[in-house]
């Protein structure tokens, strides 16, 4: 009797302990929401004012060293004067980003440099003319530009499509629908006779005025005859169809044209930003930043940026989330990827 007594008592404490454990992490993670929205707030509210600061060159959501939201203020430098250390309740913390660049910092994209495979022979060019249908993730561009990256194929259901940036297909807004693309780009010795894997389609013009940005991106018309959904064996291979949204402290992957396979992890949300272009700058918001600074170079403008899942999430490996675009020489800035596909009513033609 005693025996049934002390096990029905010790069954009561363990419920009353996992109720308690859960009703705790269930708070924990509605203090954690709340916390993030008022950091969103703030930030909403403050950042006009913060961009008139001389230096700053963006904002946005990320973690502070106690592991709580906090409001990022990138800065060009280090004695950028007049940003406080609390808004409104909310820590700030400046972070020295340097300026952020669309494609290559004057213009001109680097050298690959990518980590070498073990077998020389192995290893492979993103650079190079690739064999038709060529991967994702290679050099490509408008015959009037230097050179970027194929993103992934992309369709509507009927037509499958190439996807990369407007400052890579569209040359900024400048280029006219039909206009050629080409692969590798002209940087890496493509010409328009010898080289097209397509037609500009479509894009997203890009305000350089007051307004803000979501995304940079274009697609061009190709076929599954000139454009395949893979990248090099050296990568990650092909893309999940379905997309993920970006979170701090994710871990991501990309391809590029000019450091081929690398790692990073998203850095902040939520960002907006001032993106320099080749003569004119633009405002850009909801962004994702990337971190370390090697995640990308110039070139690598149009890398379809995916999870990198392992263990626990292998399944969400490769799954897109975001469009590489801009960088400084410390964090790498994506569009979300269902903003892009959205704005360009296509889907990633991929793994299912």
């Amino acid at each position: 009797m005693k025996k049934r007594t002390f096990s029905r008592a010790l069954l009561s404490v363990v419920v009353i302990f996992g109720i308690l454990v859960f009703s705790g992490f269930i708070s924990a993670q509605g203090m954690s929401e709340e916390a993030f929205e008022r950091v969103k707030e703030v930030q909403e509210m403050h950042t006009q004012h913060l961009l008139q600061i001389k230096g700053v060159e963006g904002t946005a959501i990320g973690m502070n060293r106690y592991a709580r939201p906090a409001l990022k203020v990138f800065v060009s430098k280090w004695d950028v004067a007049g940003i406080p250390g609390h808004l409104d309740g909310v820590p700030v913390q400046v972070v020295v980003s340097g300026k952020f660049y669309a494609g290559a910092r004057g213009g001109i994209p680097g050298k690959p440099g990518g980590d070498p495979t073990p077998d020389p022979e192995e290893q492979i060019d993103p650079t190079s003319r690739f064999d038709r249908p060529v991967p994702i993730g290679v050099s490509t561009g408008h015959p009037d530009i230097t050179a970027g990256t194929i993103g992934c194929r992309v369709t509507d259901g009927t037509y499958v499509y190439a996807l990369s940036n407007n400052h890579v297909y569209a040359n900024s807004n400048i280029a006219t629908i039909g206009d050629p693309v080409l692969q590798p780009g002209t940087y890496d010795g493509g010409s328009d006779s010898d080289d097209s894997i397509g037609t500009l389609y479509d894009f997203v013009p890009i305000n350089f005025d007051d307004g803000e940005n979501t995304i940079d991106a274009a697609i061009a018309l190709s076929s599954e005859d000139l454009l395949g959904n893979a990248t090099p064996p050296d990568g990650y291979g092909v893309p999940k169809s379905q997309t993920l949204p970006s979170a701090i402290g994710q871990k991501v992957k990309k391809y590029g044209r000019t450091t081929g396979l690398t790692k990073g992890r998203v850095y902040a949300i939520n960002a907006t930003v001032t993106v320099n272009y080749d003569s004119d700058v633009a405002l850009f918001v909801e962004q994702i930043v990337i971190s370390p600074g090697s995640f990308s170079e110039g070139g690598d403008s149009g890398s379809l940026i995916v999870f990198d899942g392992k263990a626990k999430t292998k399944g969400d490996d490769r799954k897109p989330i975001g469009l590489l675009f801009a960088a400084s020489d410390l964090y790498a800035i994506a569009n979300p990827i269902d903003a892009v596909l959205n704005a360009l009513s296509v889907t990633i033609d991929g793994e299912q």
